[in-house]
């Protein structure tokens, strides 16, 4: 009987079953084949337990230097709690204290991408604020194109798990597992589509005006009447395939020409309200983690939580336009949030 270093799992679970059966140390040595020594030295560690934590003293935050780390909170965006209170001078503060603190004041939030703005995009902003406070946005409709992936953000595939329950497994693609890209337009409280581009086709010129032949002029827009026809304005942004020369003959031929087609300022996500309809779609889509198998399931997904969105929450963005301008000449053409 040889005496060995490590007892196994299920060595410590028998012994633990002995000795609730009243055996011995020495019995259970006997009956496991083990050195005495190393029976007799588990039990005396498990009956040892766990040291005490000693909890220390927190240190208090006076009504000064909550003051102190709200100011900093503002000057620092995106800093850790640390961070923050190092910059007051405030030491001594354990973690959970210093998040429970600035959860009061602060959120955590992820810093935003945006193209940069130069002053002659924040001029060419200014000027298009100006020139359309006086336009009647309820005749606009605002287009935009949008790629969901299958397996859509890495950040929204978290949630609550139970307790002793193992997290699903969740799949890793190259790109996401290949996407699909999406056309849409909202007006006053209408949602145009979403149209879906076809498969392996790269938006230029001639296919994205063909794209919109096959669905928003065949599907939508000839079904409306010669007034709403003569009243609409069509908003698209300043991708190449929207701007080019070919493209704006290519609209102008369809009645689409002057002041019925908006001048889209450069690098103007923040102002175009179909942004606000994107998040609605894929909170839907990819809820609770979720991913798909293909690309014809992911967009029936986009097509149901279509469905689902209704005129309010269309409305809302649309109806918002107004104060987007005056944000964007208060800004002096900055950003604006939406």
């Amino acid at each position: 009987m040889g005496q060995k270093k490590d007892l196994t799992g299920s060595e410590k679970s028998k012994i633990v079953r002995y000795l609730a059966e009243g055996c011995s140390s020495l019995k259970i040595a006997k009956l496991l084949k083990r050195d005495h020594r190393t029976i007799k030295r588990f039990i005396q560690n498990s009956q040892q337990g766990r040291k005490k934590r000693v909890e220390k003293p927190r240190r208090k935050i006076t009504a000064h230097e909550l003051r102190k780390v709200k100011r900093a909170a503002a000057k620092m965006p995106l800093a850790t709690s640390l961070a923050i209170f190092q910059s007051c001078n405030i030491t001594g503060v354990p973690k959970s204290t210093r998040c429970a603190i600035l959860r009061d004041m602060a959120k955590v939030r992820k810093a935003e991408r945006r193209p940069p703005l130069n002053k002659t995009h924040k001029l060419k902003r200014q000027d298009w604020a100006k020139k359309h406070l006086k336009t009647g946005f309820s005749k606009v409709l605002w287009t935009d194109e949008m790629r969901v992936s299958l397996d859509g953000p890495d950040g929204w595939a978290r949630g609550w798990i139970g307790k002793g329950q193992r997290a699903p497994v969740r799949l890793r693609r190259q790109q996401g597992g290949g996407g699909v890209l999406v056309w849409a337009g909202i007006i006053k409280d209408e949602l145009v589509g979403p149209f879906r581009v076809e498969d392996g086709v790269k938006l230029n010129s001639q296919s994205y005006c063909q794209f919109l032949e096959d669905t928003f002029f065949k599907q939508w827009y000839r079904k409306k009447s010669a007034s709403f026809k003569k009243n609409m304005i069509f908003m698209q942004d300043n991708a190449p395939s929207h701007a080019s020369k070919y493209s704006t003959a290519w609209l102008a031929r369809k009645g689409i020409k002057e002041e019925k087609l908006m001048t889209w300022p450069p690098c103007s996500p923040d102002t175009n309200p179909i942004e606000n309809l994107w998040p609605i779609i894929k909170c839907e889509i990819y809820k609770e983690g979720k991913q798909y198998t293909s690309l014809n399931s992911v967009w029936e997904a986009v097509v149901a939580a279509a469905r689902n969105v209704d005129g309010e929450q269309i409305k809302t963005p649309t109806e918002s336009m107004d104060g987007r301008l005056l944000s964007v000449l208060a800004k002096k053409g900055g950003y604006i949030g939406h």
